[in-house]
């Protein structure tokens, strides 16, 4: 219920927000609006203040909305008296200014939210390392468990030095190794002890990766962005693996199969790769210490399937809380900040788009409805800023989504605009009704493909 509660409400707030930048610009230039409405199909409640002006109303199917205006080609005969008052009567960048609203809106927007996101403040994870998965560019690059990342850099043309960020949390991590990724560039990491001391710089070569898609299986390849946390056993199920070698929680391991581990990340590790190519578990011997006395305990995972891979679980979590640190800023600097992320955003999403069109990046990426409303769910279970900022997020691409030069959508009808300002004359009638049955098709074609990635990944197939 919270899931659906969630996604009602982001849906509601974007799809308001857009459609409500459409109709006031449209009043604002002498429009006349007939109908405001939130949602598709049959109308479930209508209100309209006077006679003969705006009805708004809600509809049945809440995955959109639109504002109708009167038109001449859309709704004849329209009397002389009224002509004035279309929207093709109104100057080529009144009708512009009325259609770009609604993207330019939904980016204001998320300037706004990520501002109020980063004014309450959030407990992230430190930017202390996991050990680094075998072969992983983390690895290659000598980073260690329990370093502490304190700044990154992107190497410039022709500037010996990169041009240095500060860290402030595995959050802030996680995001310029996405966009590093994406692009495809060396990416500078400064760190130093946990105490942040002893500073020094490891390069990830991020443009030997090769990836098309942002995934699970980038990141173990990066291997950076798992926070630190002691090898200290966590909630152990009864019943389980682990329970039944007789681990408790509270135990701190030293040692799996006489090798030392260096975090929980590393214990977790080891316990998803004892399956043999026959298909079992191997016995793994484990050196725990319980309140002072060191013990050597045989462990035997159990084996399970994720996706298309078998693994070993032992039913229990390896692992203290990362630590955290408080994400706070000020009412100008998060509104900067907030300006700043939203650019940030645009841009990775039409590299994304672009990557995808050409064929670098895989058409996966694309997500839906339904992983909208589960990351809806998630994010307000966490609390108000994590919930503000995924609302955000989905503002972003829904403003980015609309620039597209698509027709059905509000970049099709500037790039309409743009032909009549170059040409001096609007886009014959017979083009459009082409266009627009051409762009209904591919809107339909991606919001399938869309679903279908929903479900796939639901369903553990991606």
């Amino acid at each position: 219920m919270t899931m659906v509660l969630a996604f009602v409400l982001t849906l509601g707030v974007l799809i308001v927000v857009h459609e409500y930048a459409h109709y006031r610009v449209a009043v604002a230039c002498g429009v006349k609006v007939q109908r405001f409405s939130i949602g598709f199909g049959r109308v479930l409640w209508r209100r309209q203040p006077r006679p003969g002006g705006t009805e708004f109303v809600l509809s049945a199917l809440p995955l959109g909305g639109y504002v109708r205006w009167i038109d001449d080609r859309e709704f004849p005969p329209i009397s002389p008296a009224e002509r004035a008052y279309t929207f093709g009567a109104k100057p080529l960048w009144q009708r512009a200014a009325i259609v770009a609203a609604g993207p330019v809106s939904n980016l204001l927007l998320a300037v706004v939210l990520y501002g109020a996101a980063h004014w309450i403040g959030v407990d992230e994870p430190k930017a202390l390392l996991a050990a680094p998965p075998a072969g992983s560019l983390a690895e290659q690059a000598g980073l260690r468990a329990g370093e502490l990342v304190t700044a990154v850099g992107v190497p410039e043309a022709g500037q010996p030095d990169p041009e240095w960020t500060d860290v402030r949390s595995m959050t802030d991590l996680r995001w310029e190794l996405t966009q590093a990724a994406v692009r495809g560039e060396r990416l500078h990491l400064r760190v130093a002890d946990r105490s942040g001391h002893g500073s020094r710089t490891a390069t990830l070569a991020l443009d030997r990766l090769g990836s098309r898609e942002i995934d699970a299986g980038m990141a173990r390849r990066i291997g950076v962005g798992q926070p630190y946390s002691e090898p200290v056993m966590g909630e152990v199920k009864p019943g389980g693996a682990a329970a039944q070698a007789g681990l408790k929680e509270g135990d701190r391991v030293l040692r799996v199969d006489g090798r030392p581990v260096a975090d929980g990340l590393s214990v977790r590790e080891r316990v998803r790769d004892s399956v043999l190519p026959d298909g079992s578990a191997a016995r793994q011997v484990w050196t725990v210490e319980r309140q002072g006395r060191l013990m050597e305990l045989v462990v035997q995972p159990r084996v399970a399937t994720e996706g298309s891979k078998r693994i070993g679980r032992i039913e229990a979590y390896v692992g203290r809380p990362p630590e955290m640190v408080n994400v706070r800023y000020g009412v100008l600097e998060g509104l900067a900040q907030g300006a700043e992320r939203t650019v940030e955003v645009s841009v990775l999403t039409l590299k994304m788009l672009g990557r995808m069109l050409i064929g670098e990046a895989s058409l996966r990426n694309l997500s839906g409805p339904l992983t909208i409303a589960d990351y809806a769910g998630q994010s307000v279970q966490q609390g108000l800023a994590y919930y503000l900022g995924f609302l955000a997020l989905v503002s972003v691409s829904l403003g980015v989504l609309n620039l597209l030069p698509l027709p059905m959508l509000d970049g099709g009808h500037l790039m309409y605009y743009i032909f009549e300002a170059v040409t001096g004359r609007p886009v014959a009638g017979v083009w459009l009704r082409w266009l627009q049955g051409g762009g209904a098709l591919i809107m339909l074609l991606l919001m399938s493909l869309a679903l279908y990635n929903d479900v796939a990944r639901l369903l553990g197939l991606h």
